[in-house]
């Protein structure tokens, strides 16, 4: 129980009651006193007070006159009635007012315990169907909002159940990016989380400087023209969502409906649309694939400068977004495999503050991606050379190599060439081509009568010296005890059970 009013002319019998309420057991939040009727319809007309007790007879105006005038309160008490008069027909006439109970004085503590303890079931019960209701209703307007086709009969049986409940006769609906908020106090504003990604506020023209002053100090906020009734409540959801996607993209905190549109030059409103065709999409998208960053930052900004001078409208550049993350999707997949996460969000445009923030972040990201996609292009490309290289090496092994002829050959810088030949082939360029060396000098010995000197040329090595021995290192004999072993195993005596 949040307050409860002792109206009683008498201080010591009003501190008695105190005392026993106090000491009842029911939890109570703040005990009122006050000696007259006059005093007590002020306390009620300036708050809400859950429990009053009074008096009949009382200075300046009656406990009767006392309920009688707060009958058509929006939250009136319950009233228990108390007098030291056992006249039967003040407490008929208490009752037939709407008093709950009446008590005789002296008040005795039992009694005032149990009415209590009555009072706070009740009065737990009595909130939480309003909870209940008002979460109902909540959803109700939900869908209001959502669903463009609505019954006549369903119009009519929300506005019988929840216009007057939600005191829906004139308001504005603010709609800003939906976060976790804490719930306002419930007599001031509607407050419905997530709606379609947005929080709304549905607030009176009275209330809407303290909405803005407090809760939505700092947020952004798309604002409705004024609506009454049940009925408009779509439209004025969708003008709110509207004056939001605008305030974003105008980088504005707050944006009214009631404002009057920016008119744009016919030029203007043309260089948009040309921003927004396939040409500008396409080189955008292109870009990306190349190393010009500063080009692709430009041709970004250009799109976004346009959005927010209002030569582009919000659902033009959402809609020229959409179209950018489904072309990368499918050019770029490769790349974009591990970046869903980023895309997403980044998709959710108006849970940004505004378009500045957005485009920060976005460039940013935009940025690391045509890295991602140069590095794995250029990898790609570099494969390719390496595989020139070995191609070359094969054809000109009996030619004067070395790695710099090579790397010049495929225009690749010396140590990266070194780097990428080993991580490619696993063997550094010298062994890798002694070994293709080594091998067909294998070939002559067996297959031809030409003299080892001859074979040291044509396997390039002008030094035969030299290609007797690094032969030796590479097969454990000399060229030509390896061309006796292997005309033994050939010859019809020899033993072929090794080969």
């Amino acid at each position: 129980m949040k307050t409860v009013l002792i109206v009683e002319n008498e201080k010591v019998i009003r501190q008695g009651i105190r005392a026993m309420m106090q000491r009842c057991g029911v939890p109570i939040e703040m005990i009122m006193e006050c000696g007259n009727g006059e005093m007590a319809l002020e306390i009620l007309q300036s708050q809400k007070v859950d429990v009053m007790f009074t008096e009949i007879c009382l200075p300046k105006m009656t406990g009767i006159e006392l309920v009688q005038k707060i009958k058509d309160l929006p939250d009136k008490p319950i009233v228990v009635a108390i007098s030291g008069y056992a006249d039967f027909s003040y407490a008929v006439e208490m009752l037939r007012m709407g008093a709950r109970d009446f008590f005789l004085k002296p008040l005795e503590y039992q009694k005032i315990c149990d009415i209590m303890k009555q009072l706070e079931q009740e009065i737990a019960q009595t909130r939480e169907n309003s909870r209940t209701s008002k979460r109902l209703g909540h959803q109700q307007l939900k869908y209001l909002m959502l669903n463009e086709k609505i019954t006549e009969e369903e119009l009519n049986i929300m506005q019988s159940e929840y216009e007057s409940e939600f005191a829906l006769h004139a308001y504005y609906v603010y709609a800003l990016s939906q976060r976790e908020r804490k719930k306002p106090a419930e007599e001031q504003y509607i407050y419905l989380h997530n709606v379609e990604g947005y929080d709304v506020y549905l607030v009176s023209d009275k209330n809407a400087g303290m909405l803005l002053k407090n809760e939505l100090a700092r947020e952004y906020v798309g604002v409705s023209l004024q609506h009454s009734g049940i009925r408009e409540l779509r439209m004025a959801y969708q003008e709110a969502v509207a004056a939001r996607q605008q305030a974003f993209c105008t980088n504005r905190r707050i944006c009214s409906s009631a404002e009057q549109k920016k008119k744009i030059p016919e030029t203007l409103y043309g260089q948009g649309q040309k921003l927004l065709g396939e040409e500008a999409r396409i080189q955008r998208v292109q870009l990306l694939g190349t190393d010009k960053a500063e080009e692709l930052v430009k041709a970004w900004n250009g799109l976004f400068y346009a959005v927010r001078n209002e030569w582009i409208t919000p659902t033009e550049f959402i809609r020229c977004m959409e179209e950018f993350w489904k072309e990368i999707r499918k050019i770029y997949r490769n790349v974009v495999t591990g970046e869903e996460e980023n895309m997403k969000r980044l998709s959710d445009y108006y849970s940004f503050p505004t378009l500045a923030v957005w485009q920060t972040e976005f460039i940013e990201w935009l940025l690391g991606l045509q890295e991602r996609i140069n590095s794995q292009y250029d990898g790609s490309r570099n494969q390719q050379k390496i595989k020139r290289a070995i191609e070359y090496i094969r054809k000109n092994y009996d030619k004067d190599l070395n790695m710099a002829v090579v790397s010049n050959y495929i225009s690749m810088n010396y140590s990266l060439f070194s780097c990428l030949f080993k991580e490619y082939t696993g063997s550094n360029f010298v062994y890798f081509l002694k070994n293709i060396r080594m091998e067909e000098a294998k070939k002559l010995l067996t297959k031809t009568d030409l003299r080892i000197v001859e074979i040291s040329v044509k396997v390039g090595y002008e030094n035969e010296k030299h290609f007797m021995k690094t032969f030796k290192a590479a097969c454990g004999v000399s060229p030509s005890e390896y061309r006796k072993n292997v005309q033994m195993q050939n010859s019809p005596l020899g033993d072929k059970s090794g080969e």
